[in-house]
């Protein structure tokens, strides 16, 4: 089977699960770097903003890098379709013309993985708050300023000097 493009499809099937728990990875097309741009990071604050007002989610953690995001949604209770709110997330930013210049923002897909219980939440979260260091962009969660780190220290889910080592919950963990 062939999508709109002609790219063969995957048979990859979507869990869609009335008020749940969602892990996402949502990448820059061919891996720009436009998402560490301010318009960028502005644009998406944008996005989120207007499509959580028609479309309720809550957020419990996101990091923005430069090429890619990863963050953990809930969905309200009755309602599972995530994919809507992604769709409309990336037509919000890619409305601007200055960052996209005649070029695609987005990949055309995204990547989910339904939240099993607190363990698998505990690891996520993890993995979110550590992915600038596993970049090798700063050597300490906390130094990375476009994270939800500083705000899950503030609730307090993390000491605030966590993270100077690979956490124990990410040794045998891969999602890029």
């Amino acid at each position: 089977m062939l999508d709109g493009k002609g790219i063969p499809m995957s048979n990859f099937k979507r869990f869609y699960l009335k008020g749940g728990c969602y892990f996402f990875t949502v990448v820059a097309h061919q891996r720009r770097r436009w998402l560490a741009m301010p318009e960028g990071r502005r644009r998406l604050r944008e996005a989120i903003a207007h499509v959580r007002k028609r479309h309720p989610f809550s957020m419990d953690a996101i990091v923005l890098l430069p090429d890619h995001l990863h963050c953990i949604w809930r969905l309200p209770q009755g309602d599972s379709d995530f994919s809507i709110r992604w769709r409309l997330i990336k037509h919000h930013v890619s409305r601007d013309r200055i960052l996209r210049n005649h070029a695609p923002l987005w990949q055309p897909r995204f990547w989910e993985h339904a939240i099993r219980d607190e363990q698998d939440w505990r690891a996520h979260m993890d993995y979110i708050h550590f992915n600038p260091v596993k970049h090798g962009l700063v050597t300490n969660p906390g130094d990375w300023p476009y994270s939800s780190f500083h705000r899950a220290v503030a609730r307090g889910l993390y000491q605030p000097g966590w993270g100077g080592s690979v956490p124990e919950t990410l040794r045998k963990m891969d999602l890029e």
